[in-house]
């Protein structure tokens, strides 16, 4: 169940990045998406491996959920943030050569810009609401 929570984040920031700044799904575009996969994963993955260390250590799901969301808070908003200002030329460029390099920047800026939104605030309430008190905890 904590898988699903993971996927259940997805950002779906990239698909109204695309949608807002009217531009085609492309191979470029698919290639955001795929970042987006990697880095959704990789945070959640490291929020509830941080939560389950917790828990094994004696912390209640509640005390675990609210330790682990502090402490990764940074690390989320440090990686988006700086992902977001690099990429935030090429996402609104409309120079010779930009075709190919806008979407996927778009596709990243607004995935990773939601994504934030969603590791701080659903990732923990997922987590909270499917953990159960004798799952089997794996670091």
């Amino acid at each position: 169940l904590l898988a699903l929570s993971v996927l259940l984040t997805m950002p779906e920031g990239g698909l109204i990045a695309l949608w807002a700044m009217r531009t085609n799904l492309s191979v470029s575009s698919g290639l955001g998406f795929l970042t987006l996969f990697g880095i959704s994963v990789q945070t959640g993955v490291i929020f509830i491996s941080h939560a389950n260390k917790l828990r094994k250590e004696g912390a209640s799901i509640a005390e675990a959920t609210l330790e682990s969301a502090a402490v990764r808070i940074r690390p989320i908003l440090m990686t988006a943030l700086v992902a977001c200002v690099g990429l935030m030329p090429a996402a609104l460029s409309h120079a010779i050569g930009s075709d190919s390099q806008r979407p996927f920047a778009q596709v990243v800026v607004g995935g990773l810009l939601s994504r934030i939104a969603l590791s701080i605030f659903l990732l923990p309430v997922l987590y909270q609401v499917l953990s159960r008190k004798g799952d089997r905890l794996e670091v």
